[in-house]
């Protein structure tokens, strides 16, 4: 578990997980293709104990920060406390989401833009980057938060290549159309056809299309906050 999400954070990171079933069309749920796919530390965050020590909670993640700021002023290629950096900045956004829909509100998302510069650095210097990490950008960089769905597809790939599944493949599939990475997008959902289980394959096969076709809209929407198309 990369750390304990305690009352309100739990009620958030349920909610982002309700929003990509949606996206997805809710086939994941119908198929069951397993946790191997996206969820990582964050499922198991879930399953935390709900607590009422938020205060005292986001002093002991602020003094992480400045441990882990001294840190990389000694050495900037820290893996360690790069990535504490991005389960902190991350854990303190949580504060300023909505509970019920997973989105972030201004300070939430200006801690997400701080998990991020964070998360870039990281994956520059990690010879084999966290996807337990890579679990929590997917939702920083999904629609409800910094909306990036290029950033969002890196995100997913990492997660897709560490813990390979239909669900992770098909994840990796709607955020790489919405960024307009067409062939990237097109060979992800035939990954994820072939992954999945002889009896689900049609029904993972209409997924992939849908999924193929709401990333495509959300890539058309001038709205989307996606990145210009391309054949990557």
């Amino acid at each position: 578990m990369l750390f304990d999400l305690q009352g309100k954070r739990r009620r958030v990171v349920q909610a982002t997980y309700l929003i990509l079933a949606i996206l997805l069309g809710g086939g994941l749920v119908l198929f069951g293709v397993g946790s191997g796919g996206i969820s990582g530390g964050l499922f198991d965050a879930i399953t935390g104990k709900d607590s009422n020590s938020s205060s005292a909670s986001n002093s002991v993640v602020s003094n992480r920060i400045k441990r882990d700021v001294a840190a990389l002023k000694i050495n900037a290629k820290n893996q360690a406390a790069l990535a504490d950096l991005v389960r902190s900045h991350y854990q303190l956004a949580t504060d300023d989401a909505d509970p019920n829909t997973g989105a972030f509100g201004s300070t939430g998302k200006a801690e997400l833009q701080k998990a991020s510069s964070a998360w870039q650095r990281y994956v520059n210097v990690a010879n084999k980057p966290s996807d337990s990490l890579a679990s929590l950008m997917l939702q920083a960089y999904a629609e409800g938060g910094l909306n990036n769905p290029a950033k969002a597809a890196g995100a997913a790939e990492l997660i897709a290549n560490a813990r390979p599944s239909a669900q992770a493949y098909l994840t990796l599939t709607v955020y790489a159309a919405k960024a307009g990475q067409t062939r990237k997008a097109q060979l992800a959902g035939l990954k994820a056809i072939d992954l999945a289980p002889k009896n689900q394959k049609k029904l993972v096969k209409q997924q992939v299309a849908l999924a193929q076709q709401q990333g495509q809209a959300g890539a058309a929407s001038p709205s989307s906050g996606g990145t210009a198309p391309s054949s990557g």
